[in-house]
């Protein structure tokens, strides 16, 4: 079995375009427990941020700034392709590709990825000033996205390649 010094943590951030209770969103909460319980049970899932525990909502309860409509996902895995091959090779890109369905169209990043030692949870507070780090800095060690990530494991991949 792999083991990791480091585990990648992200944090991605949605606000609803209508109650959690509104029919408008009524697909997407329904499906809540069936995405997040499929990203517990992929290869490479280590932690997620958890909401009351009440079927069908998710982490709705993590408001940012009180607005209840915010919804956010926090969750830390073994390495990157482990998130990957989650958000774009299961279920979970089929709800990614509706969002605009469900969610307000977000005027900057709201999503962001980092480093954490491995066994280390995040709190919501930490994740959101990793997002605001990206937001005022631009992709770094400290917070990136994907772009930077696939640059930097494609630099990491040429360093350490025999000659």
């Amino acid at each position: 079995m792999k083991q990791f010094q480091h585990h990648l943590a992200e944090l991605n951030v949605g606000r609803l375009l209508a109650p959690t209770d509104d029919p408008r969103v009524a697909e997407f909460m329904a499906n809540l427990d069936r995405i997040n319980g499929l990203g517990k049970r992929m290869p490479g899932f280590v932690w997620m941020m958890e909401g009351s525990g009440e079927p069908g909502t998710g982490n709705t309860e993590a408001k940012i700034d009180g607005d209840p409509q915010y919804v956010s996902n926090l969750t830390v895995w073994e390495d990157a392709d482990s998130l990957r091959t989650f958000v774009w090779n299961t279920i979970h890109k089929q709800f990614y590709e509706r969002r605009q369905e469900w969610f307000e169209v977000m005027g900057q990043m709201h999503f962001v990825m980092w480093w954490v030692p491995a066994g280390h949870q995040p709190t919501l507070d930490e994740a959101l000033e990793r997002l605001d780090h990206l937001r005022k800095h631009g992709d770094s060690e400290h917070a990136f996205g994907w772009n930077w990530l696939e640059h930097a494991e494609k630099w990491d991949a040429k360093r350490c390649a025999a000659e």
